[in-house]
């Protein structure tokens, strides 16, 4: 069944919405909105991560999908351990600050991808991946560290 230009226009918009951190879920800003930096480290008891390993886990992940349908040359980086920080908590301010801008920018880079490329046409370089595959897997991806912060935060009395 082909779509309409109608359809795929709002195919689109939901796929910007949903990278954005739309509809049912908070985003990654009001995740991390009023955050007190001497939390960012801290592991709550039981939990593997802080918020600053998801954090930076959603950075390096988000980065790998995005660099994968732009560049045929890229190379993922090791799967789990390159994914994950070793360190509880970001060397400084400007390394969380740089990771969340970070975050920011490679999201709009993809939601570029959305609005500008075909969304169903297969990547040359990959297995059978298109455009909104790795988009709603970037969303979804997210979404679900996003909530894991949350937690975190409500188990620091932090939210």
């Amino acid at each position: 069944m082909k779509t309409t230009n109608s359809e795929h226009k709002i195919l689109i918009d939901e796929l910007l919405h949903l990278l954005n951190g739309g509809n049912a879920h908070a985003d990654l800003t009001k995740a991390l909105s009023g955050l007190p930096a001497g939390l960012r480290g801290v592991k709550p008891d039981k939990l593997p991560y802080s918020i600053w390993q998801l954090v930076e886990h959603i950075r390096i992940a988000q980065w790998d999908m995005l660099e994968f349908c732009k560049n045929g040359s890229h190379e993922s980086p090791n799967w789990p351990d390159d994914y994950w920080p070793k360190e509880n908590s970001p060397k400084s301010d400007e390394e969380w600050n740089n990771a969340v801008k970070q975050i920011a920018a490679d999201r709009d880079e993809l939601a570029a991808l959305v609005r500008n490329e075909d969304l169903f046409e297969k990547i040359p370089h990959g297995d059978g991946q298109n455009i909104l595959r790795e988009a709603l897997q970037a969303a979804d991806h997210t979404a679900y560290h996003v909530a894991e912060i949350i937690i975190i935060r409500r188990l620091l009395d932090a939210w």
